[in-house]
């Protein structure tokens, strides 16, 4: 193996591990050191940030199948993320309230 390959070979395994580290964020892995399911999506932002920031640090160096992986990792971590951000909104919202009941069906409809 060349430079040029071992370097195409780390930098796949340095983006699969944040992406590792994005879906545990996210909550869509377990935790292996807790075995649980945990959510923290302002860490999970971190990951997906980092990303970023090495394709942009990166635009016009990489070769086609290196854009590809960092390009399709990005858009299905960005799509997952604004998925989780949405159930927490739905999770922290409070529920329907039930109607206040009309004075007739708080006596029991008597008529």
């Amino acid at each position: 193996m060349d430079a040029k390959e071992k370097n195409e070979l780390l930098l796949a395994q340095l983006v699969l591990m944040f992406q590792a580290a994005a879906h545990q964020q996210m909550g869509k892995l377990k935790n292996p050191m807790t075995d649980k399911i945990e959510r923290d999506l302002s860490q999970a932002q971190v990951s997906i940030d980092i990303i970023d920031m090495l394709h942009a640090k990166m635009k016009g160096n990489l070769s086609t199948q290196e854009e590809r992986l960092l390009s399709g990792v990005l858009q299905e971590l960005k799509l997952n993320f604004v998925d989780e951000v949405a159930k927490q909104k739905n999770e922290s919202a409070p529920g329907p309230q039930p109607l206040p009941a009309t004075e007739t069906e708080a006596k029991g409809e008597q008529a």
